[in-house]
This record gives C-alpha cells, structure tokens and sequence, in this order.
C-alpha cells in the first residue's frame, strides 16, 4: 500500500472476507474521478457524489452476497473506503483537520461537520421517512457512516434541518460531507509542515 505525504496522497485497500470482496483506491487530491461499481446502485450514485464534490479520484470494485442484502457490501465498502481515506491522510499533518457544510437539495437540507480528530465518533440526525430508496434500505446510510467513522478515526455530526423526500435528504447528507471532507483534508499552508493539535498528535 502507498505511503501517504502531502505530494501522494493516495492510498488502495483490499477487503476480502466470507461476505465480501472489496477493493478501494482513493486519491485525496484528485478532480473528481469516479469509478465505482458496488452492485449497490443507489450506493454508486452517493459514491458519485462523494468524488464529485470532494474532489477525490475514486476506484471502488465490490462484490457482496446481494442474495441475501445489501447490508454487508454496503458496510465493508464504508470500512474499506475509511481505512484507505486513513491511509492516504497519514499522519494528519498540515490539514485544516476541521469541515463543515450545509447543503441543499431542493426542499432537504443537511449540515455536516467533522473532524479528524483520531477519535471516532458518529452523531447521526437523519429522519429518512421511507423505508427504501429504489432497492436500497434507508437504514443503511447510517451504516455506511459508522463504518467510515471507526475506519478514519473522524467524528462526524449529521443533522437534518429540512427534507421530506429521502433521496434528497440522503444525496444532500453526501454532499455535505463531501464538502465538509475536502475542506478538512486541504492542507493549511500556514500549517504545513505541523500536526493540527495542541497536543502535537491526532
């Protein structure tokens, strides 16, 4: 696996177990590339987003046992994609550290904040009000971001301030922590060479 620095972000992580196969390449400072096939379609379609408003270059090959859910393939791309974001940042040095946004999509609208603060934590405010979006079981999106959270050591607050149709609500939560994502991982020039912590150590 790639070793990260300021000129390299980048990192691959392969996840093989009973349930799944997943592979994950990422580059942190990329333009937004995005080649994804979960076999989760509506997960591609927030994967998308992710790469598109993030900026990150993605390559996500996955393969799940679908004749059972999607519960396992959904969780092991969010535990893959976490370690190998965790990767590609290292050692945290010269990051902003902390983002925030709030987007909106038609009549949903989503805060995100974050921190890559080396201690996971998930405060998740999503009402979803439907069970499902196309296939995909709405339970799962807090799924996903558990599973990114414990994978990158970052806490996260989601919180819903509008939205009645769930595939607003879900694609604006994405879009927020996109944003949110790029915003903390850009390096601080001012801090460039330094860890973003009084204690010297995330």
């Amino acid at each position: 696996m790639p070793a990260s620095s300021d000129s390299n972000r980048t990192a691959s992580v392969t996840r093989v177990t009973g349930e799944t196969d997943v592979k994950v390449t990422v580059n942190l400072d990329g333009t937004g590339k995005c080649q994804v096939e979960t076999g989760v379609p509506f997960l591609d379609h927030m994967l998308h987003q992710l790469c598109s408003h993030g900026l990150l270059d993605l390559d996500i090959d996955a393969k799940g046992d679908y004749e059972i859910d999607d519960h396992h393939t959904n969780e092991d791309v969010g535990i893959t994609l976490g370690q190998a974001i965790a990767q590609a940042i290292g050692d945290r040095k010269g990051i902003h550290r902390f983002g925030h946004f709030v987007a909106p999509l038609d009549e949903a609208l989503v805060q995100v904040a974050l921190d890559f603060s080396g201690r996971p934590h998930l405060s998740y405010g999503l009402e979803i009000p439907t069970e499902r979006v196309g296939t995909y079981d709405t339970q799962l999106v807090r799924e996903f971001f558990v599973a990114i959270v414990n994978h990158t050591q970052m806490t996260i607050h989601i919180r819903q301030l509008d939205g009645i149709n769930s595939h607003h609500i879900i694609e604006a939560t994405f879009k927020a922590f996109a944003r949110a994502m790029r915003m903390a991982i850009e390096i601080d020039p001012r801090r460039a060479t330094s860890i973003p912590s009084s204690k010297g150590l995330l």
